[in-house]
C-alpha cells in the first residue's frame, strides 16, 4: 500500500516538472517546434525632423529628395505641358522647347540679360531673372504666356524659403541677399554681404539654414533662414576659386559646391560649416543635378564638354560622359521621368539632351545667344526652393 502511494507521488511529481519545463519554453522555440518563423523585429522608427516653422513636413529624414521620384507630379502642375525653358542672356529671349520633338515651339521676349528661369514656391509661376534689366518676367507654365515684368533690382538668381514665406533674390553685384514677398516681390528685408557675387544656394534638410556661393570672391556664406542673418562665412582654400552651383546630399549631411576654377566640387559638412575638401571632376565644374532615385548626381564640366556622374552611396565619381563634338554644358535639370538630363550650352548657343542611363547625346538644339539657367518644367515635387528647379 505504501509503495503504491509512493509510486503515484513520484509519477505526479515528474509530470509537474515536465509541465513546468513546458512553461519555460520561449516563443521562438514554440514557433520552431510548430514549423513557423519567428517574428521579425520592426525596424527602428526614423528620427523626426524639426523643420523650419511653416515648412511642409520632411517626408524622409534620410532623403531630402524623396518627393522627387519619377513622374510624381503635384496636382498643381499635372496638367501643364512639358517644356524646356531656356534663357538666352545675350538675345534677351527665352526659347521654349518641346522635349518630345526637340523643336522650339516659342520664343518669348524678356528683359535685359535673362540668367535663370525659376519655378515659384507654389509651382504656379516661372520667373525669368532679367539681371541687367532689373526685372522679373512671370511666365504662366499652363499657357506659356508671359505677364507684365515686376521691378526687382539685380536679380541674378532667385530662391524661396522652404516655408514659402519669402523669395530670396541673389543680388550679385549689389552684394545683397534680398528677402521679398514671394508673390508681389516687394522688398521685406535686405541683408548686405561682404563677399562678392552671391550666386547659388541650397537649403539644409530641416530648412533652417542655407549655404550660398560667392562667385567673384571665392567664398561661402551660411545664412539662418528664420533670422535672415549671415551666421558663417569662409574663404575657399584655393587661389582664384569661383564657386557656382550648390546641392545638399540626400541625407542632408553634406553640401557640394561646384567650382569653375578649381575644376571640381567642394564637399563640406553644412551643420559644422567646416573647411571643405575638393573632389576633382573636370575643367569648369559648374552645375549639379540629382537623379530621380537620389543615388547619383550629374556634374556639368563646362570647360571640357563633359558630364561627371557622382554616386552618393559609394562617395565617388563612377562615370564621365563626353559630349560628341565638345560643347559648354552649363545649367539645366532632369526630365520628370528621370531619363533625360537637359543642359544649356553657354558658349555655343545650343541645348543638350542627354540619356541619363547611357550618357548618350539625344539631341543638340540651336537656341539664342548665351543660353544659361534653363528650367525643365514641370518636375516632381511638392514645392520649389528656386534656381532652375530644386524641389522637395
Amino acid at each position: 500500500m505504501h509503495r503504491t502511494i509512493l509510486s503515484r507521488a513520484l509519477i505526479a511529481g515528474a509530470a509537474l516538472v515536465a509541465l513546468a519545463a513546458c512553461g519555460t519554453e520561449t516563443k521562438d522555440q514554440t514557433n520552431q517546434a510548430r514549423g513557423t518563423k519567428a517574428a521579425i523585429p520592426a525596424p527602428p522608427e526614423k528620427k523626426q525632423v524639426r523643420g523650419l516653422p511653416g515648412m511642409p513636413p520632411v517626408l524622409d529624414p534620410e532623403d531630402v529628395y524623396a518627393a522627387d521620384r519619377p513622374n510624381r507630379l503635384s496636382p498643381v502642375v499635372k496638367d501643364f505641358p512639358s517644356r524646356v525653358y531656356v534663357p538666352n542672356t545675350e538675345s534677351d529671349t527665352v526659347s521654349v522647347i518641346d522635349p518630345k520633338t526637340y523643336e522650339i515651339t516659342d520664343t518669348i521676349r524678356v528683359g535685359r540679360q535673362p540668367q535663370h528661369v525659376v519655378p515659384s514656391w507654389d509651382l504656379k509661376t516661372l520667373w525669368v531673372n532679367n539681371n541687367r534689366g532689373h526685372t522679373l518676367t512671370p511666365i504662366d507654365p499652363k499657357t506659356g504666356k508671359a505677364g507684365e515684368p515686376v521691378e526687382v533690382h539685380d536679380p541674378y538668381n532667385l530662391y524661396f524659403t522652404p516655408n514659402g514665406r519669402y523669395a530670396v533674390v541673389m543680388a550679385s553685384l549689389d552684394r545683397e541677399l534680398v528677402f521679398r514677398d514671394p508673390h508681389t516681390m516687394k522688398r521685406k528685408k535686405t541683408v548686405p554681404v561682404s563677399c562678392y557675387g552671391v550666386n547659388h544656394a541650397d537649403f539644409s534638410l530641416d530648412g533652417r539654414y542655407f549655404i550660398v556661393s560667392c562667385e567673384f570672391s571665392g567664398e561661402l556664406l551660411k545664412v539662418d533662414t528664420e533670422k535672415m542673418k549671415v551666421v558663417g562665412q569662409q574663404k575657399l582654400p584655393f587661389d582664384g576659386a569661383m564657386p557656382q552651383d550648390v546641392k545638399v546630399s540626400p541625407d542632408g549631411k553634406k553640401f557640394y559646391v561646384a567650382d569653375m576654377m578649381a575644376h571640381g566640387m567642394w564637399v563640406l559638412d553644412g551643420d559644422k560649416f567646416d573647411e571643405p575638401e575638393l573632389l576633382p571632376t573636370g575643367k569648369g565644374c559648374h552645375g549639379l543635378y540629382v537623379s530621380r532615385d537620389s543615388r547619383e548626381m550629374y556634374v556639368s564640366n563646362r570647360g571640357e564638354g563633359s558630364i561627371s556622374v557622382f554616386d552618393f552611396t559609394q562617395n565617388k565619381l563612377t562615370k564621365k560622359w563626353q559630349l560628341p563634338d565638345g560643347g559648354s554644358p552649363d545649367m539645366g535639370g532632369v526630365s520628370a521621368d528621370g531619363k533625360v538630363l537637359w543642359l544649356s550650352g553657354r558658349y555655343d548657343a545650343e541645348v543638350y539632351a542627354i540619356d541619363t542611363r547611357t550618357g548618350t547625346q539625344l539631341a543638340r538644339i540651336p537656341v539664342g545667344s548665351g543660353p544659361h539657367g534653363l528650367a525643365v518644367y514641370p518636375q516632381p515635387g511638392r514645392y520649389s526652393l528656386g534656381h532652375t528647379g530644386i524641389f522637395r
